[in-house]
């Protein structure tokens, strides 16, 4: 479970770059806005790059990795959310795509806390 964050990385650097070049595509897939899109797009770049941020540390502090635990969970939230507000619009798709986001980070979230004394161990 070590390379954890390492998963947690690339999955939301795919996720998050993926968005942003088929942008139009999955808008017209989704059934959802560009502007949605971009929003999830550049929220998961972003995260991504906190998440390599841990994942390169010699040392993480509790903080820190509470931190990415409590933002994985708050995005499992949102999407949950986006799925509700856009259920009567988006394709089956784009709520498939919502409703997956949100268990596959929700599960990373219950990971990254049920190994966090592993986590939080100095690296090689």
């Amino acid at each position: 479970m070590k390379n954890l964050l390492w998963i947690d990385c690339i999955a939301g650097a795919l996720a998050g770059v993926a968005m942003l070049l088929l942008l139009d595509w999955l808008a017209a897939l989704y059934g959802m806005p560009t502007d949605l899109l971009v929003f999830i797009g550049v929220a998961n770049v972003l995260y991504a790059s906190y998440s390599l941020s841990l994942a390169i540390r010699r040392t993480r502090t509790p903080i820190l990795l509470n931190a990415l635990i409590v933002a994985n969970g708050v995005w499992a939230l949102v999407c949950v959310g986006l799925a509700v507000h856009w259920a009567g619009t988006a394709t089956l798709f784009g709520m498939a795509h919502l409703l997956a986001e949100a268990l596959f980070v929700g599960r990373l979230a219950s990971l990254e806390w049920k190994w966090r004394g592993l986590l939080l161990a100095p690296g090689p």
